[in-house]
């Protein structure tokens, strides 16, 4: 049982190596939401100590994305707090002291294997389908040895004396109780022959020292945790509650990887689905809400979250279900803020978008057709560029019953200036009734050589959109074509 907490703080511990994916993401999500919740603290920390895979830049981008999609830590390596620093690799002195304790009650060991030993060790024992664990070789060495081979200067690692017998029982709010036979732990590295240490010790360090009450990861880490328990038992500290988020999957129910399409939550903005978005469509992933609902605000997910309803099965990313998401919001918002997120794409395209009232004309109306922002020029362009026409499109412009329309419509659009949608409808029965011409072939033409296709907005958008002046120059590149 664990004693009352004061106050829950829960962090968000990524390594720096390019990209925050979208499992990353929800872990972050996750963390940050129960905190919210219970009035707590969120705390970014940065685990950067596998050096080698460690890429110039991404710490930066990491914090960048985390901000700009709405989830604000407390404390972390850019904005500091009481328990830094917050990135491993300036804590290495922390970690040299926490291992010399280990070594001192005999519950860590010096290992001086070569790489090639422990390959051909590996090989054996997968060539006897057990699995690859370290043998032992040096776990029971003298005092007198180890000192000599220190002193011949043999490269080495220090492994965790991990107990041999018996099980290890622990609790998870997500598995509820899970129970590891400890003949299937291995003697873990916990300090590596360059000196920084694995995630196993730093991770447990800094829980214990930045005051961590739970910790919130993903399912990949639950078979590590008999490891984590030992040392912190062997320290003397307290075990924190454990929180396993059940696998991101794909569609075939595989685990979500880079090989199988985007995995980077960059990637995903940059396509243009809002953030708003992803955050509720990844707060999905794997947690419901007690009324089963759909759409939330962060603010919404802030006030309904609960560890006690996140799923023990694993969470299909639904690529369908995040476009018919992003369609929602892009469809509900304000148009003026989708007007603004919009902004790059059309500027990226060479439009000129200076014209702000029929800009955000022109986004109400493609918004109706899209669910990520990349595809809203696609929707909005024929209210900017010269009309191309197909071939069976310009027959239809060139009969007799269409260019009687777009010579009709020129007369009337040119009496007045401004145009209201409603005269526009009253201007489309007049015209039915003075032509005799309708259906398909009175809007077909009209919208063709309007819009640049024979399907799309209702004729008085259209005009409302281009203006009468637009419009009529439209009409008049179609008559007599």
């Amino acid at each position: 049982m664990h004693k009352e907490i004061d106050q829950v703080r829960v962090r968000f511990a990524p390594s720096p190596t390019g990209y925050l994916h979208v499992g990353g993401l929800r872990t972050a999500l996750f963390n940050y939401l129960f905190a919210r919740k219970q009035g707590g603290k969120f705390v970014l920390r940065i685990e950067d100590t596998d050096q080698k895979r460690s890429i110039p830049g991404a710490l930066e981008k990491l914090t960048t994305t985390l901000t700009e999609i709405g989830l604000h830590y407390d404390e972390g390596p850019d904005i500091g707090g009481n328990y830094g620093p917050y990135i491993q690799s300036q804590r290495t002195d922390i970690y040299k002291k926490y291992t010399q304790k280990l070594l001192d009650s005999g519950n860590a060991y010096h290992c001086f294997c070569s790489e090639e030993r422990l390959n051909n060790l590996r090989e054996e024992q997968r060539k006897r389908k057990r699995p690859p664990m370290y043998d032992g070789k040096c776990r029971d060495l003298s005092k007198n040895e180890v000192e000599d081979k220190l002193a011949q200067g043999m490269p080495f690692v220090i492994r965790l004396r991990y107990p041999r017998e018996g099980k290890t029982v622990f609790d998870d709010v997500v598995r509820d109780r899970v129970a590891i036979d400890n003949s299937m732990v291995d003697d873990q590295v916990l300090i590596k022959s360059d000196g920084f240490p694995t995630y196993h010790l730093a991770s447990v360090v800094d829980d214990h020292l930045m005051k961590i009450t739970h910790v919130i990861r993903g399912e990949e880490w639950l078979s590590s945790v008999p490891k984590h328990i030992f040392l912190y038992r062997s320290f003397g500290w307290e075990v924190p509650v454990f929180v396993h988020l059940p696998l991101l999957l794909n569609s075939d129910r595989s685990k979500l990887s880079k090989r199988q399409g985007d995995v980077s939550v960059e990637s995903y903005i940059q396509k243009g689905y809002l953030p708003e978005v992803m955050l509720n469509f990844i707060a999905l992933l794997g947690w419901h809400s007690a009324d089963d609902r759909e759409i939330y605000s962060l603010k919404e997910l802030e006030e309904a979250f609960s560890l006690d309803r996140v799923n023990k099965a694993g969470a299909v990313f639904d690529t369908e279900k995040l476009n018919w998401m992003g369609g929602q919001y892009i469809r509900n918002l304000d148009v003026k803020y989708i007007a603004d997120q919009s902004r790059r794409f059309f500027e990226e395209a060479g439009i000129d978008i200076s014209d702000n009232d029929k800009y955000l004309k022109a986004i109400n109306t493609a918004r109706d057709y899209v669910y990520c922002l990349s595809d809203i020029v696609e929707h909005a362009k024929m209210f900017y560029e010269k009309m191309i026409f197909s071939e069976e499109d310009r027959e239809l412009i060139k009969e007799e019953n269409s260019q009687k329309i777009y010579s009709y419509w020129i007369e009337e659009l040119r009496k007045k200036a401004g145009w209201k949608p409603e005269e526009i409808s009253s201007l489309i029965k007049q015209s039915i009734g003075k032509l005799g011409i309708k259906g398909k072939n009175f809007y077909f033409p009209i919208r063709l050589a309007l819009f640049g296709n024979r399907h799309g907005p209702d004729i008085p958008t259209l005009i409302d959109i281009l203006g009468a002046d637009e419009s009529v120059k439209r009409l008049e590149a179609c008559l007599n074509r």
